[in-house]
């Protein structure tokens, strides 16, 4: 009876091993994909994006306001953008938790160097 007794004790701990391990496992998948989820796009109608002049697409910039923008400025080669060569979207220091459009400008850019 003690041995039959020994079995399921250790079935059972070892199923209840094997829960917590994956408990583990499934709770840091949900916090990293948490993590890595895209943060949403800044709106030319926030309110410091707008101060700044914020366009998704530079080509719409009004160059009678913001007289210091030129043809080629773009989130996507400014120093402050924070995405990879290529990105479509990345981060930026301004607006922290939004990510701004490669294509897009402030009139914060700076040149990268």
């Amino acid at each position: 009876m003690r041995g039959c007794f020994l079995f399921f004790w250790e079935l059972y701990m070892s199923n209840r091993r094997e829960f917590v391990v994956q408990l583990g496992v499934g709770a840091s998948a949900l916090v990293s994909g948490a993590v890595f989820a895209a943060a949403p796009m800044v709106a030319a109608a926030d309110g410091n994006a707008s101060s700044l002049g914020y366009k998704a697409d530079a080509t719409k910039v009004d160059k009678t306001k913001f007289p210091k923008y030129a043809a080629g400025q773009q989130c996507a080669n400014c120093a402050l953008f924070q995405g990879k060569a290529g990105d479509a979207a990345g981060g930026c220091p301004l607006f922290a938790g939004k990510q701004v459009a490669g294509a897009g400008w402030c009139s914060a850019y700076a040149k990268k160097a």
